[in-house]
């Protein structure tokens, strides 16, 4: 069947106008570009409606991934493959895409696209499909499953690529935290749920049963706690550089950005996904901080059309943005730093650019992918699939025009290697990169061509694209020449042949990598150790040993330590814990604890931890915190601290941390608890050890605990006895055994005389198993201070009273009767006080009170009726009203959310942070601004950078609507039938910490899961915009808008 094509109508491809400097005015938005700068419509609709990437051709010919629009689930979409690709082609050399031919007609959601010898490469989960059209009809009518990665999530962001390296290996990165299996030849399969660049040779063999590539032949380059890494690109020195989302814990406006990725480095956030591989210390460092960008599409400019200063910069697409930007990379030791500025933004928030690329005549082409998308993406807010996107080219206005600049005039079939070789610093990058693949192609006929360029041609460039070249040849004689370039004048033509030797793991090359491993930059020198890893020659280990003593930065000192790992020979590394350098010490230490059969032991490094040496004293600690095993051995140490240390901010917080790790062993517990006693011990450090206490995670407070605490409140040893509370509260007691603990806190509790109201309400709320009888007075004083003028902590613990202790009925339907005045953050937890009474006029009297509440849009029906089960027939018929008030569908959302819109007043930011931080809202209950505020809702420090007003008062009204990445909640149903909706805070084989609002979370034993799902129940409480005046609500508004 033969391929559709047709032409572009006209004006569509009408280029913009500039309206005043930097500002021009394109397809409906405004765009700001650096001054002597323009931008162009360079295709869009019919031809291709929602682009996400692309990639070109040898001819020029630029393959699109094509969205269909559809946000249905994965699944689903894997079924129906609703999305296209299209090629599309500039038939007149103008710059604009007037054809478009359909490549592929249906394919699963399309994430990344990449063109080598004659195939286009396309990620679309959970695989990796090689597509050529071997007629010439413009139809793929060969279509393989290169790879298989076999997980698909619900975000899709398993796989994205794959990206071709100048190496000539094919990268792509894993997502997800799903766990995949790689085999391992001779080994146990490497499996793993961390993110990952991958790798592999594009013509690695392939399983015959199958047609994907073997994955005993794919290896990992990097591992990522972050879930959603997205395009790679390479420095000119074959260095990765990519772009990931939630590359931290969002806090202080830091959420995504680029990372500059070395061989065996562990980056992102610690978590379980990454427990197992190899680590040299720390995480490693992040190259830029870009915020909640949502950073995608990422290109490395080559050439200098652009003008002076642009070669070498990398372009980054930021999606939630609506910009790209420019950086300009820095050698920094065997690191990089970057320069970041703003070349392209638009005022459309429907601008969403997902991929940019350079074409060969040196104009960037912009990819927008339109309104569409909104899976996983709160940012979006909307899927408007009718706002469809386009693909723009910018160019700068005085730049030469390039001739012929794909070099299709040339004769290329006829070419001797000489003829190739000397177009390997051609002008134009698009010629090097085909004359590098003829010469690969040639194989060893070309290698004496390549040879002669390395010794004679003066230009770096084509020494760099002949080591390149030489890389993708098989044969020593391909090594050998390849060897040659370490002693290049050069020193990216050196990286460029480090990284050669090391990918080939060529091992003639030892003698000259010891060389460089005393004597090359740093940028070498950590290449050097990568390569001497990868090889395994023992011989190196002293080497790398003694270059560790002269090691700066962590990326050269991590690569020395993982060759260290990776060469296993831990006799030599045992050796040099007695080494006078402390830096040779730190890289014995880490890497015989990190390799197998290392032998690393506690009387190695306990003594280390109160070193005078940082690097001995850091190391240590790291080490300390990964053996829990080692707790026996450190109780010495940890009494000597706790009696003879003196504390700082920075030393008092990580001994915090490291008893409360340690807790979970008896003698540690012993030591907590004798310490309390201890009168030798600083009342700083009894501090410490409650802090300690109240950190440790123990699902119940141990017996010893009982007592030392116990004895600490009745000796009401001042401050001291806020913190003995909140360990209680923190960790419950079971009620038989703890008598005279309960009894200190009721006298706590009700000592109005000395004691706040917070440290009274706390101490009743942290009774053994609630208190068995509410007096009056006690009942009263924690109704009281329910309302929502009162802090959040007060109205939280006022409520644990209420809930954990025995109500008679008059008390819960005078508790019903205060909950039009509560919160909306306290008032589902309420209703657990009212699971245990069947009283009929409880019922009804509750039944009223949510009816009256203007908190009632805070919860949800699936979550509200059991709460009603127990009571009689008459009180479920009077909930239905209750429920129906409860139905509110998205029209009526929608309706009420333009209301506000259009009645808001002109809002006051100052006014609005003293909302912010406000008992009413209790905004910072949940969210920080900078380092201040709470964690269980996303950092909102630098939140007007992606949301606008609109998305602002949406996610006050209705949260439920739009929930953000790595907050989404999730629904438990216990099997005794209780339902719990949260965060999950943390997760082992025994237990799952649900956290289920401000300073609350539930502890659920993994056994008594019945059903676990995707919650669509936000736990931020609906309904905030009815708590709040239309005054208060604009100034609260006005104030987020300024945070950028």
């Amino acid at each position: 069947m033969r391929a559709r094509t047709w032409v572009l109508a006209l004006v569509f491809l009408t280029a913009g106008s500039s309206a005043e400097a930097g500002d021009i005015a394109l397809n409906g938005q405004t765009f700001r570009l650096p001054d002597g700068y323009s931008i162009e419509l360079a295709a869009g609709p019919p031809g291709v409606d929602r682009p996400i990437c692309g990639a070109f051709d040898e001819r020029g010919r630029l393959y699109v991934a094509d969205s269909s629009g559809s946000n249905e689930p994965l699944e689903k979409q894997l079924e129906e493959k609703p999305h296209r690709i299209v090629r599309l082609e500039d038939s007149n050399g103008d710059g604009r895409f007037d054809r478009s031919v359909v490549f592929v007609e249906r394919i699963m959601f399309p994430e990344g696209t990449m063109w080598l010898d004659g195939s286009l490469y396309v990620s679309a989960p959970p695989s990796i499909w090689k597509l050529t059209d071997t007629t010439g009809d413009g139809k793929a009518d060969r279509q393989e499953e290169w790879f298989q990665g076999k997980t698909l999530t619900h975000c899709g962001n398993d796989l994205h690529g794959p990206y071709l390296g100048p190496d000539g290996w094919v990268y792509w990165c894993k997502g997800a935290y799903a766990k995949q299996t790689y085999e391992r030849v001779g080994k146990k399969p490497f499996t793993t749920s961390a993110a990952h660049i991958f790798r592999c040779r594009a013509d690695a063999p392939r399983d015959p049963k199958t047609g994907s590539v073997l994955t005993s032949e794919i290896e990992p380059v990097m591992t990522g706690g972050m879930a959603n890494p997205v395009d790679v690109e390479f420095t000119a020195g074959g260095e990765r550089v990519f772009t990931t989302t939630f590359l931290v814990r969002p806090g202080g406006g830091l959420r995504d950005g680029l990372i500059h990725a070395v061989y065996g480095g562990v980056y992102g956030q610690q978590r379980d996904a990454i427990n197992g591989h190899v680590r040299t210390g720390e995480l490693m460092p992040v190259l830029e901080h870009l915020g909640a960008a949502a950073p995608c599409g990422l290109t490395r400019y080559r050439s200098q059309v652009l003008g002076e200063g642009f070669q070498d910069n990398l372009f980054t697409c930021l999606f939630n943005m609506h910009k790209v930007t420019r950086h300009a990379l820095k050698r920094d030791g065997a690191m990089f730093t970057t320069k970041a500025e703003d070349f392209v933004v638009s005022d459309n928030l429907d601008f969403h650019p997902t991929d940019v690329l350079e074409d060969a005549n040196g104009s960037l082409l912009v990819v927008d992918t339109g309104g569409w998308y909104k899976i996983c993406c709160p940012t979006s807010q909307l899927e408007k699939p009718d706002v469809k996107g386009a693909i723009y080219r910018i160019r700068r206005d005085a730049a030469p025009r390039v001739g012929d600049p794909r070099g299709l005039s040339l004769n290329w079939s006829s070419m001797t290697p000489k003829s190739l070789a000397g177009l390997l610093a051609d002008a134009r990058p698009a010629v090097q990169d085909r004359a590098m693949g003829a010469l690969a192609r040639r194989g060893e006929p070309a290698v004496d061509a390549l040879s002669r360029t390395l010794a004679k041609d003066k230009r770096s460039q084509a020494r760099l694209n002949a080591v390149w070249s030489l890389t993708r040849i098989d044969g020593e004689t391909a090594r050998v020449a390849t060897r040659a370039a370490l002693g290049d004048a050069d020193e990216t033509v050196r990286q460029a042949a480090l990284h050669s030797i090391s990918v080939r793991r060529d091992a003639g090359a030892v003698g000259e990598l010891r060389a460089v491993l005393g004597t090359g930059t740093d940028a070498n020198r950590r290449a050097a150790a990568e390569a001497l890893g990868r090889i395994g020659d023992a011989s190196v280990v002293p080497a790398l040993l003694s270059a560790a003593g002269r090691a700066s930065g962590r990326a050269l000192e991590h690569s020395l330590i993982y060759a260290l790992v990776e060469i296993g020979e831990s006799e030599p590394v045992r050796q040099a814990l007695d080494a006078a350098n402390p830096r040779t010490r730190r890289a014995a230490l880490i890497a015989l604890d990190q390799m197998p059969g290392g032998g690393l032991e506690p009387r190695h490094v306990v003594g280390l931890l109160s070193s005078d040496e940082p690097a001995l004293r850091d190391a240590a600690d790291w080490i300390v915190g990964r053996h829990s095993e080692w707790a026996g051995e450190l109780v010495g140490y940890f009494q000597s601290q706790l009696e003879h240390g003196s504390w700082s901010a920075e030393t008092r917080r990580a001994f915090e941390g490291r008893l409360a790790r340690f807790a979970t062993d008896a003698a540690v517990r012993e030591l907590l608890a004798a310490s309390l006693a201890n009168d030798a011990i600083s009342h700083d450090s009894k501090q410490i050890v409650l802090r300690a206490m109240a950190s440790s995670g123990l699902k119940q407070l141990p017996s010893k605990w009982v007592k030392a605490l116990t004895r600490l409140l009745q000796r009401d040893e001042g401050t001291l006895v806020r913190e003995a509370v909140l360990v209680v509260r923190t960790i419950p007691a079971t009620k038989p055994g703890s008598e005279a603990l309960t009894a200190a806190l009721l006298a706590i509790g009700g000592d109005r005389a000395q004691r706040s109201t917070d440290v009274r309400l706390t101490a009743l709320a942290a009774v053994p198993g609630g208190l068995s009888q509410m007096e009056p007075e006690v009942f009263a004083f924690a109704v009281e201070h329910l309302d929502q003028e009162q802090p959040v902590s007060t109205r939280s613990a006022a409520a644990d009273v209420l809930v954990r202790g025995r109500l008679t009925s008059p008390q819960l339907a005078t508790l019903a009767g205060a909950l039009p005045s509560v919160s909306p953050l306290d008032i589902d937890k309420l209703l657990k006080a009212f699971d245990r009474s069947s009283d009929p006029a409880v019922g009804l009297a509750l039944v009223s009170g949510l009816k009256r509440s203007s908190a009632r849009s805070a919860l949800q029906i699936e979550t509200l009726r059991p709460h009603f089960s127990k009571f009689p027939q008459d009180v479920a018929e009077g909930a239905e009203g209750l429920y129906e008030l409860l139905k509110t569908d998205t029209a009526e959302q929608r309706n009420r959310l333009e209301t506000l819109l259009a009645t808001l007043p002109t809002g006051n930011v100052r006014r609005g942070q003293a909302v912010f931080h406000g008992t009413k809202a209790a905004c910072a209950a949940c969210h920080a601004l900078g380092y201040l505020g709470g964690k269980v809702g996303p950092d909102l420090t630098r939140i007007a950078k992606i949301r606008n007003k609109r998305d602002l008062l949406e996610a006050i009204a209705f949260p439920s609507v739009s929930l953000v990445r790595s907050y989404e909640p999730v629904g438990i149903v216990t099997e005794k039938g209780k339902i719990y909706n949260g965060l999950v805070r943390r997760e082992d084989s025994e237990e799952l910490v649900l956290v289920t609002g401000a300073n609350e979370e539930v502890r659920i034993p993994q056994g008594a899961i019945d059903e676990r799902r995707p919650s669509t129940v936000s736990i931020m409480p609906a309904g905030l915009d009815q708590q709040l005046t239309l005054q208060q609500l604009a100034d609260l508004l006005e104030f987020l808008l300024t945070r950028k």
